[in-house]
């Protein structure tokens, strides 16, 4: 769990991010630039072991992490990375402001108790 400080400055982070994606999309719409950004969930990766958990800790926080996500389970980088892939594609070439949840639902549902 994140301590309360530490909770303020990553969520403020996230917001100026989203808030930053939509303002310079408008700004260089004109330009025929799109501006999009994605908003990942929890994605297997090897940050949290690089900040300190250990197997047995890192094993513990993806099973309880499962009931945080509505699809059940937590991303992996190549699900990321094709939907950056897509943003960054001609297929993608009316999209722009976009903040992208890639997430399995996490941000449809409501915060789990241990942030309360």
């Amino acid at each position: 769990m994140l301590q309360s400080s530490a909770a303020l400055a990553y969520c403020m982070s996230k917001s100026a991010i989203d808030q930053f994606t939509r303002c310079i999309a408008l700004e260089l719409a004109s330009k025929h630039v799109r501006v999009n950004s994605v908003c990942p969930g929890l994605i297997v990766t090897e940050v949290h072991k690089r900040a300190g958990l250990d197997e047995e800790q890192y094993a513990k926080f993806l099973e309880s992490s499962k009931q945080m996500h509505a699809l059940g389970r937590f991303g992996e980088v190549d699900e990321v990375a094709h939907s950056i892939a897509f943003l960054a594609s001609d297929a993608a070439s009316f999209i722009t402001a976009v903040n992208l949840f890639i997430d399995g639902g996490r941000h449809a549902m409501s915060p789990p108790s241990q942030y309360k």
